[in-house]
């Protein structure tokens, strides 16, 4: 009987595959919220949005701090806002 749990590549290895397979990484998010939003970086955090996982990017510029809300799947700009709630 084979049992999953002791299979020779670990768990974590499959999950790290999956990861690399079907998602977009940390730095490419992060391009992609500074092409909609130039500015500094100051935040990077995964989160879930209505079940779909999200980067969400805090930048800050001249203007203000806005998150930029970046699809992991798709690489996607899903929204922008700034600190204060306003678009």
């Amino acid at each position: 009987m084979h049992n999953w749990f002791y299979s020779s590549v670990p768990y974590y290895t499959l999950w790290d595959g999956y990861w690399r397979s079907y998602r977009i990484n940390g730095e490419t998010a992060i391009q992609t919220a500074l092409q909609r939003v130039p500015g500094q970086v100051i935040k990077v955090e995964l989160d879930y949005e209505n079940g779909i996982l999200v980067y969400e990017v805090d930048i800050r510029t001249p203007t203000g701090i806005y998150e930029v809300h970046v699809d992991t799947e798709t690489g996607q700009v899903l929204r922008i806002e700034r600190e204060d709630g306003r678009f």
